[in-house]
């Protein structure tokens, strides 16, 4: 018989794109990050994804699973792909105000006037549910009293998403669900944006939670989870409410979203409102001990007490169930014909240690049990024992009853087995049939939340559009005022390169000027400083000792191939760098750049900087007039 293609199978891999592939890749992703998306549903996953490697130009699996290899950052905007965090204050405000009008008075008049309230908000994505809640409470409580009990922990996998939500910072958009009165009490405006209050938002603690591998958290009064168990398929949707259920305190509330309906959980929660998706976690079932008491048989005459004995012994032989009983020190002590049938035990064994049967062992270990059942003295049941008599399979249910007498003095043990095979069979069948429903059920649900999902993702594209649209705009906000920026800095400019040019024409001026002055003097000029290095070395000093300047400056004085005998000089230079006063004079023979002896008189004056401090020596080298020219 042909079956209807379930929601996953229509979302398969595309044509080129195998299943094996896809496992691949989902399996380095949950390696090298901890994401674990193989509990997610496939053809909402298979969207996403696809998606994305549409962007990347990625033909299929493989080649994406080796672009997650090369390039490491792409993991972020992959998990921004598929974590879809759509979210909002106050959405489904009918749901909202029912919690807060009908629901929370009730779990709050439950608790102590100062006992704390915990609340988690799972799948939180960017804070505006948390922020909703710690709203709602504080009106409930009041501030001060809000502070002191409540604690909200809001969770998600995404954590870029909850680093926006550390700042609780909102744009005017964002913000557009508060009532106006509830956004002037609880928000402060800073630049434009909405700041939640400090106070309130230390109550908030915002932490990484993987709903399918992290252990939940424990002692909640409220946990909200919106719109975030329709992303899982049916067997991930029951690991993640079997751990809400241990999450939940004895009376805690669960809020879903509209497009989860928790129909075949009601094991785990009963409604309190279906349509606005509120529950209540179900009880545990309490176990059942008990013990059988017996009371001794009155004293009388042998004959009755006989006639009775003969009596309750032949009413325990024809039981239904079968029957052992065996002494506090480990005998038997009796048997029923049901329990011969089952397990071979006959009247034979009266008397015998219960510990030397196959019984004792064998389909269960039953001598743990009886220590246990005479120990602390309450019954001990034991379900699903399977017994194999020949072909046949037998399901039991043991139960091991202390029996005390009067003084509270145990006296041994009844062990009854139930034979529950036409039960267990019809249990089966049960099941089999609660299966069907639930998976028509499931079938209905994930069509419910494939839609759901569907409008969820047409809304994130709206919003991402929306988002672009004022990133763009932004950006061209931007640009104009860096243009305006830069027009205002090249008119600096402008006004800088002009002053510069009228102080280079009279730096030119001057540097002119002083050439001038230096090529018209008869005498060489050199000025050196503080460390003789040649700074000046004008047109005569060239004539006198024939060397080029711009072979001199910048050459330490004493490092030049001259006709002048500079280790004489050099007194007279150090004496005038230190700053000695007046002019310091020498008359030296030297060889001029023609090869001919002369007398050179050297003046070394002082050249002094803008603090009158001593930075240089001016030397003035002139052939004495004795000399005179051939």
């Amino acid at each position: 018989m042909s079956e209807d293609p379930t929601a996953d199978e229509l979302g398969a891999a595309s044509p080129g794109r195998s299943e094996q592939d896809l496992e691949l890749l989902l399996q380095h992703v949950k390696r090298s990050r901890g994401f674990d998306f193989t509990g997610y549903k496939r053809s909402s996953l298979l969207r996403r994804v696809d998606r994305r490697m549409a962007q990347v130009g990625a033909a299929d699996y493989t080649e994406y699973l080796d672009r997650l290899e090369l390039h490491p950052e792409e993991f972020t905007t992959l998990f921004n792909t598929i974590l879809i965090n759509v979210t909002g204050f106050f959405r489904d405000p009918e749901a909202w105000d029912h919690l807060r009008t009908e629901v929370l008075p009730a779990l709050l008049a439950s608790k102590g006037p100062t006992e704390p309230v915990r609340v988690w908000s799972a799948g939180c994505a960017t804070g505006e549910e948390a922020y909703t809640l710690a709203i709602v409470l504080a009106e409930m409580l009041g501030v001060a009293e809000f502070r002191d009990r409540v604690k909200i922990y809001a969770t998600d996998v995404d954590e870029e998403a909850l680093a926006h939500a550390r700042q609780g910072v909102f744009t005017e958009r964002e913000v557009r669900g508060i009532p106006s009165d509830l956004l002037e009490r609880y928000f402060d405006q800073v630049n434009g944006r909405f700041a939640f209050r400090k106070d309130l938002r230390r109550s908030v603690i915002f932490g990484r939670n993987d709903l399918v591998q992290d252990a939940p958290i424990s002692r909640i009064d409220l946990l909200v989870c919106r719109n975030t168990l329709m992303y899982f398929n049916a067997e991930t949707q029951s690991r993640i409410l079997s751990r809400f259920h241990f999450a939940l305190g004895e009376t805690g509330v669960l809020f879903l979203g509209k497009a989860e309906m928790l129909l075949s959980h009601g094991a785990l929660f009963t409604p309190i409102d279906l349509k606005r998706r509120l529950f209540r976690r179900a009880p545990r079932a309490a176990p059942q001990n008990g013990a059988l008491f017996l009371d001794p048989l009155p004293g009388g005459g042998r004959t009755e007490l006989t006639g009775r004995d003969v009596l309750r012994d032949e009413a325990a032989l024809a039981a239904p169930l079968a029957q052992l009983t065996i002494t506090s020190d480990g005998l038997i002590a009796g048997v029923n014909r049901q329990l011969e049938g089952l397990f071979g035990v006959s009247g034979r064994d009266v008397g015998r240690p219960f510990r030397d049967l196959e019984l004792s062992y064998r389909p269960l270990e039953l001598r743990r049990h009886i220590e246990k059942a005479q120990s602390e003295r309450r019954s001990v049941r034991v379900t699903d024992v399977v017994h194999h008599r020949g072909p046949e399979v037998v399901h039991l249910e043991v139960q091991v009853i202390p029996l005390v007498g009067a003084g509270t003095e145990v006296l041994g043990v009844a062990v009854a087995f139930h034979d529950v095979t036409d039960f267990r069979r019809l249990q089966d069948d049960l099941e089999q049939a609660n299966r069907q429903l639930e998976t028509a059920y499931e079938e209905l649900q994930s069509t419910n939340e494939e839609l759901e999902t569907t409008n969820e993702e047409l809304q994130s594209t709206v919003e991402e559009l929306e988002t672009t649209n004022e990133e763009l705009q932004s950006t061209n906000e931007e640009l104009e005022t860096m243009n305006e920026e830069l027009q205002s800095t090249n008119d600096e400019l402008q006004t800088i390169n002009d002053e510069l040019q009228d102080r280079t024409g009279e730096l030119d001026r001057t540097n002119a000027f002083l050439e001038t002055i230096l090529t018209s003097l008869r005498a060489g000029v050199v000025v050196v400083g503080s460390e003789l290095h040649v700074q000046v070395w004008n047109r005569q000093a060239e004539e006198l000792w024939g060397l080029r300047r711009d072979e001199a400056v910048g050459e330490h004085l004493l490092n030049l191939d001259i006709g002048l005998p500079l280790d004489e000089v050099r007194p007279v230079v150090r004496r005038t760098l230190t700053g000695e006063d007046g002019l310091h004079e020498i008359t030296v023979p030297a060889v001029n750049r023609r090869g001919r002896s002369i007398d050179v008189r050297v003046i070394a004056s002082p050249l002094r900087g803008a603090d009158e401090s001593v930075v240089g020596a001016i030397l003035t080298m002139e052939e004495t007039p004795e000399n005179g020219t051939p």
